[in-house]
């Protein structure tokens, strides 16, 4: 009797830990279904591949409910209506973004809320009525709307590329390249005589400073006359260009004062004025040889621009 009271005590145990885990089961699908929910209809004006019923939905990348119904908008079938359910305690607000996101390397995607302000009214999540949300287009959208005209370009470039490389092109680059390879062999050939014409534009190189040295030199020994000799000259001509302005001066005080005795014997002095012409003429002279001395010594004395070399 003993063996046979052990196994019943075993399948009673038994019997009501699956009781017990039955009871679990129950209670836990009850709570998950009574869970309150907020409910949102999502609108989205492109494609939504990748996104089916159960994907999850999220609001700053934590998941917050997941999708329950995707259909075709009946106006216009080139748009997509996907009823969500958030938890309620949840806030969607009328500034909160919704966008297509991918969810793994598989191709699957998920909804993402984000934003939203605190001072934005918030959306009632009613399922009889919910609240329609235009989603944001998202860089994933215009990847993969943009993925077939990638595709063809990408092909084009192909095709261009092939052409690049087609015999025709591959026998000119051949002949450029032959071609440069005969130049560089002539190069070589002639390295002598490059070397040669080097060593000639050196030394070329080397008169040309030592003649710079010479006119340098030259210069410098034309200023110094300038500043000794030169210096010496226009003190003199500034001397006789003092003379002659007080003889003039003399003439002039005497020809006023003698005006009357002038007139009378200008018939016996014809050459008195032709004297005093040449008398002005000289004295200008003499202005502008002083004024070109002080402007440009060097040309007033060598007569030109170029200076030339003073023997040694």
């Amino acid at each position: 009797m003993e063996p046979k009271a052990h196994h019943v005590i075993i399948g009673l145990f038994t019997l009501l830990a699956f009781i017990a885990a039955l009871f679990f089961a129950l209670w836990l699908a009850k709570s998950t279904a009574d869970r309150d929910w907020s409910y949102y209809q999502i609108g989205f004006n492109q494609p939504v591949s990748g996104l089916s019923k159960g994907n999850p939905v999220l609001y700053s990348g934590v998941q917050v409910g997941d999708v329950v119904e995707l259909k075709l908008n009946p106006l216009d079938p080139s748009q997509v209506r996907v009823l969500i359910r958030v938890d309620q305690n949840i806030p969607i607000r009328e500034n909160t973004e919704a966008t297509l996101v991918l969810a793994n390397i598989t191709g699957s995607t998920s909804i993402q809320f984000s934003g939203g302000s605190p001072d934005s009214p918030e959306l009632i999540g009613d399922i009889n009525d919910p609240p329609l949300i235009i989603a944001k287009p998202s860089a994933l959208d215009s990847l993969m709307a943009n993925g077939q005209s990638l595709l063809e370009k990408a092909e084009s470039l192909l095709v261009d590329a092939n052409k690049m490389f087609s015999d025709k092109n591959i026998d000119n680059l051949t002949a450029v390249l032959d071609n440069t390879r005969e130049v560089s062999n002539a190069l070589i050939e002639q390295r002598s005589r490059l070397d040669e014409l080097l060593g000639r534009l050196d030394t070329a190189s080397q008169r040309a400073g030592e003649a710079a040295v010479k006119v340098a030199n030259v210069s410098d020994n034309a200023n110094a006359l300038l500043q000794n000799e030169g210096r010496a000259v226009l003190g003199s001509l500034n001397a006789a260009l003092k003379t002659i302005e007080t003889t003039s001066a003399r003439i002039d005080r005497l020809t006023q004062n003698n005006q009357g005795a002038i007139q009378s014997g200008l018939q016996g002095m014809g050459d008195l004025s032709p004297a005093l012409r040449e008398l002005r003429n000289t004295l200008r002279n003499l202005n502008q040889l002083t004024r070109r001395l002080g402007e440009d010594p060097t040309r007033a004395i060598w007569g030109g621009e170029t200076i030339q070399e003073l023997a040694q």
